[in-house]
């Protein structure tokens, strides 16, 4: 984890004192950019929430290593400017983060928020977002990270999987937990039902996650992130 994680608040308005992520009051909503890969439900499930009045938030960006990715066509088929970062057109991953850093960058983003982004992020993008960039995992979180996790949960025999929402750290689904939802599992169970049921739990905590953020209740301590209470 890198040094002085828990520290690091919004860029030119400093950390909340009650917290140290996010902060407690704020004249506009919070900017967020949403990296995607595939086809983007945890990206709508966000718009939805912002459009509906459940988020006070704005999507600055949606950006994508796919030129395809479906994630891209839901940013601007709601307004919100979508960017395809080519990996190939950069000579390794710290590159490309850097390349990704400058759009986020471009847009004034205040938190990242990862939804099915099939890269590993380097020390480049990381340190730079620390303690401001969320991912969702379909699992129970330390168990089964990486891919597959719906199929590594039904392979081992659990009877309780989910998923997790973390803070994004240098290691592989390593970052302190934010927010967990449990799915039972049924002795019937596909990897499809499975990971449908758990993807309706995940679009419930996500923006759950990011509004705690932005409301400057969430702080890191150790390995933990404690919640405060709202008013």
């Amino acid at each position: 984890m890198p040094s002085g994680f828990a520290r690091w608040g919004i860029p030119g308005r400093g950390p909340s004192a009650a917290t140290g992520l996010g902060v407690n009051s704020r004249a506009e909503p919070i900017r967020l950019a949403v990296l995607a890969s595939g086809r983007g439900s945890n990206l709508q499930a966000i718009i939805d929430a912002i459009e509906g009045g459940r988020l006070d938030a704005r999507l600055a960006v949606a950006v994508s290593d796919r030129a395809d990715a479906q994630a891209l066509e839901r940013a601007r088929k709601h307004g919100t400017k979508a960017v395809f970062v080519d990996p190939k057109a950069y000579p390794g991953r710290e590159a490309y983060d850097r390349a990704v850093l400058a759009v986020l960058e471009e847009h004034r983003v205040e938190l990242v928020c990862l939804a099915g982004f099939m890269r590993i992020l380097t020390a480049a993008l990381v340190r730079a977002f620390a303690g401001r960039i969320m991912n969702i995992h379909p699992a129970l979180l330390p168990a089964f990270p990486g891919l597959h996790a719906q199929r590594q949960a039904l392979e081992h025999g659990v009877k309780v999987a989910g998923a997790t929402v973390h803070f994004v750290d240098e290691g592989v689904d390593t970052g302190p937990i934010i927010l967990q939802a449990a799915v039972p599992v049924s002795d019937d169970d596909t990897e499809e039902a499975l990971s449908a049921r758990i993807l309706a739990e995940e679009h419930k905590i996500y923006v759950q996650a990011i509004r705690l953020f932005a409301e400057g209740r969430l702080s890191i301590v150790g390995r933990r992130v404690v919640i405060r209470e709202g008013p």
